[in-house]
């Protein structure tokens, strides 16, 4: 994958999900430099389908820099399309064709391990994806693409010092997770959740990894910031028969964008 390190990036994609909603110019990017310019709304063509863009052009001191954003559960004028009627395909394509540097991905997961309480933000830096579902730009010949190390390790680097930072962590902190691929789009079970944990899932989400596979077939440097949104199920202290509801699910991510504005400062600055 190409190095990332000391690049000046011109441009970024950011695809949001249940974790965010929609893309304004907060009063955190205003705060280091970066400026709006102009938004566009565009559409654009795929093999796999129409994807909508939101494009922002934002003044950083002398120079301008471009935000792509996709919102992952683009479904028209419909309701958020569901998990497992994505077309993955589709948007890294749109967002590689609009001649993304990088992607972040920003993602709302259910968190297993004891050190990644709601409202905690890491990232990830493996993931399990044992649902036996092929995502792939090739279907018609064999290519085998390496995913050993599938998120760029300099952009990881980078976005967990600055996690470390706007949320007061030591340096003894975990921010590093394994992400688990669950089908979807039922939350999983009590039995579920103890049998991933058992096989080093620290999180678990519906979406994500997808993504990640079709970024490494395009050498598309990919990050995932992940918002620890809910414990998952059979995890709630003191209530392991707590049922999950994806409203609550969702505002509590939406509650956690600091360190995320924070991230993309980081990368457009």
């Amino acid at each position: 994958m190409e190095e990332t390190r000391g690049m000046d990036m011109q441009r970024l994609g950011v695809i949001g999900g249940t974790g965010l909603i929609d893309m304004t110019v907060g009063d955190e990017m205003k705060r280091s430099g970066l400026t709006l310019v102009r938004r566009d709304d565009v559409h654009v063509e795929t093999p796999w389908g129409e994807v909508p863009l939101t494009c922002m052009r934002l003044q950083s001191g002398d120079h301008e820099k471009e935000l792509f954003f996709l919102q992952r559960h683009h479904n028209g004028q419909h309701a958020s399309k569901p998990p497992h009627k994505i077309e993955h395909r589709a948007n890294i394509r749109a967002l590689a064709d609009a001649g993304c540097e990088a992607v972040m991905a920003v993602c709302s997961v259910g968190a297993i391990a004891s050190d990644f309480p709601p409202g905690k933000v890491g990232l990830a830096h493996q993931y399990i994806d044992f649902t036996g579902v092929a995502t792939t730009f090739h279907d018609d010949a064999a290519v085998f693409t390496s995913v050993t190390t599938p998120f760029d390790s300099d952009l990881n680097s980078r976005l967990s010092s600055v996690l470390r930072n706007v949320q007061d962590f030591s340096e003894d902190e975990r921010l590093f997770y394994t992400y688990w691929l669950a089908q979807g789009p039922h939350f999983e079970t009590k039995a579920e959740i103890d049998a991933i944990d058992s096989l080093g899932g620290h999180m678990v989400g519906m979406t994500m990894p997808r993504e990640a596979k079709l970024a490494r077939e395009l050498d598309l440097p990919y990050t995932a910031v992940c918002i620890s949104s809910n414990w998952a199920a059979g995890r709630e202290p003191g209530d392991a028969g707590a049922d999950l509801d994806h409203h609550a699910v969702s505002s509590q991510a939406n509650r956690r964008l600091m360190p995320v504005w924070a991230c993309l400062v980081e990368l457009l600055s």
